[in-house]
């Protein structure tokens, strides 16, 4: 599903290195958190992924294609099977919840059809039927939370990548969310979450990737946070 074969990512003339030498593979279907300090290297390997950037070395491959060979056309096509959740919501204020998550529908040229089948059941799957016509300003930050992920997993996709997607709420409902993505695994997607929740990462007992200074210094399926705060 997810291999990084060898991956170095510098960005200066002085090869200041992002990642260092990172090989990895993650299975259709897993749950896995990656997990490191500020400066890691968690956001490169994000940016990887969706070929916003391209490695300095190495490959990445997503379901046995390797991303650094498409061309800048194909790039829309990769990221149409990735859903992402970021920690800032980045909800369209002007539109409605449901508006909201219609719209990564819209731009992929659904049908109206399909459109009014599959954004309810995606809201009443996060817990949102009832907010439906409401707008971001209106929601709270766990709702707003559950709206970005509705509108990521709209278009079921084959891997969901999430932020830091309980950087901004209470422990509770952080806890609401993880169980949210939870919920989305079981159904069949692959999902890496990037945080620094700990306390989460302790007691979900998923895989821990952990990255520190760029290297992959712990790789522990028993749910290990991998380095002390």
């Amino acid at each position: 599903m997810i291999e990084f074969k060898n991956v170095t990512k510098g960005y200066d003339k002085n090869k200041s290195e992002a990642l260092k030498n990172v090989s990895l593979f993650i299975d259709k279907g897993e749950f896995v958190f990656l997990v490191g300090r500020s400066g890691a290297g968690k956001s490169t390997f994000i940016k990887l992924l969706l070929r916003e950037i391209e490695a300095s070395e190495g490959s990445v491959y997503i379901n046995n294609f390797n991303v650094s060979k498409l061309s800048k056309k194909e790039i829309p096509f990769l990221r149409r099977k990735m859903g992402i959740v970021f920690q800032d919501f980045r909800l369209l204020e002007n539109k409605s919840v449901y508006e909201n998550v219609a719209y990564a529908m819209e731009i992929i040229g659904k049908s109206e059809k399909q459109i009014q089948k599959r954004v309810p059941l995606a809201l009443d799957m996060v817990g949102l039927s009832h907010r439906m016509n409401h707008y971001p300003h209106e929601l709270s930050g766990g709702e707003q939370q559950r709206v970005v992920i509705a509108r990521a997993i709209i278009n079921n996709p084959a891997i969901l990548i999430c932020d830091e997607p309980t950087g901004n709420l209470d422990p509770e409902t952080s806890y609401e969310i993880i169980s949210i993505l939870e919920e989305i695994n079981r159904r069949g997607t692959t999902v890496v979450v990037v945080t620094h929740d700990r306390e989460i990462v302790d007691n979900m007992k998923k895989r821990v990737l952990t990255l520190e200074d760029g290297v992959l210094k712990v790789d522990d399926a028993t749910g290990r946070y991998g380095y002390e705060v």
